[in-house]
């Protein structure tokens, strides 16, 4: 079930306030947010019920909306079909872009040397691993296991996890149906306090799903709203059971944030 009936009186309101702040930055997640999860993970795409409200909002004065995903940056790009202007923030917080400009990774000698090492690794452990997919990021890697079967999945995390501690220095986190490793220590909570300060926001909206996300709800102050989607335990104060329900609280607060004419 899908709509209206699905928002609850509680977020309601709060979105009803939330409009009328003077500078309002929507933060979203992406997979399993604005786009349902899919097997293949370029197909992925932001609903057609979301499309509309996010280019409503991003259309309004003094509202910023930005992606800040797991997925690289090239990744990202692509899924939402982003032009040069986009706030969007990859990697978990490592990659960032801000209106057309990169900021530098600079990954030194051995950074790369791990990475080097690492990728051969897994790359050993997906081959041998039918239904496991390697995914290269500009500072780690993700082992995708959506289609492996489910006993499948505690071995394959624990062969992983062993490689990169063998080599050292790789900070690992899982995800639904994800495993990642990175040389670089950033969140989603660091990327969505790097927008707050680049559009000087007043209040911010973030919406997620998965695990990461909650360091992404950690970050957010009073007069914020956190989103959570689907079940899980969570710091955000709100939730809704899917994208569409994202869909219709973004309709929601485009509409509310047009009438208050801010």
């Amino acid at each position: 079930m899908t709509g209206s009936a699905m928002i609850e009186p509680r977020l309601r309101a709060a979105v009803r306030e939330l409009a009328s702040t003077p500078r309002l930055l929507v933060a979203l997640d992406f997979d399993g947010t604005v786009s349902p999860l899919v097997d293949d993970p370029y197909a992925a795409r932001v609903l057609a019920a979301a499309t509309e409200p996010v280019a409503r909002l991003d259309a309004l004065p003094n509202t910023w909306v930005a992606f800040v995903s797991g997925r690289p940056m090239e990744s990202l790009v692509r899924v939402t079909e982003s032009d040069e202007s986009a706030l969007l923030v990859g990697s978990h917080g490592v990659e960032v872009r801000l209106g057309g400009a990169d900021i530098d990774l600079g990954l030194d000698a051995d950074e790369c040397r791990r990475l080097d090492v690492l990728g051969t690794a897994l790359g050993d452990l997906v081959e041998r691993t039918p239904g496991a997919v390697l995914e290269y990021k500009p500072v780690g890697f993700g082992v995708h296991t959506r289609l492996l079967h489910p006993d499948a999945v505690s071995a394959v995390h624990a062969e992983a996890r062993v490689a990169a501690e063998r080599i050292g220095g790789f900070l690992d986190r899982d995800g639904k149906d994800i495993l990642e490793f990175a040389v670089r220590d950033a969140t989603k909570g660091d990327g969505i306090e790097l927008l707050r300060t680049h559009v000087g926001a007043s209040a911010v909206l973030y919406a997620g799903d998965d695990v990461t996300d909650e360091d992404g709800f950690a970050v957010l102050r009073d007069g914020d709203l956190g989103l959570k989607v689907g079940e899980g335990r969570t710091k955000a104060l709100h939730r809704v059971e899917d994208a569409y329900a994202v869909a219709e609280v973004l309709g929601l607060l485009a509409d509310d944030r047009t009438r208050a004419g801010t």
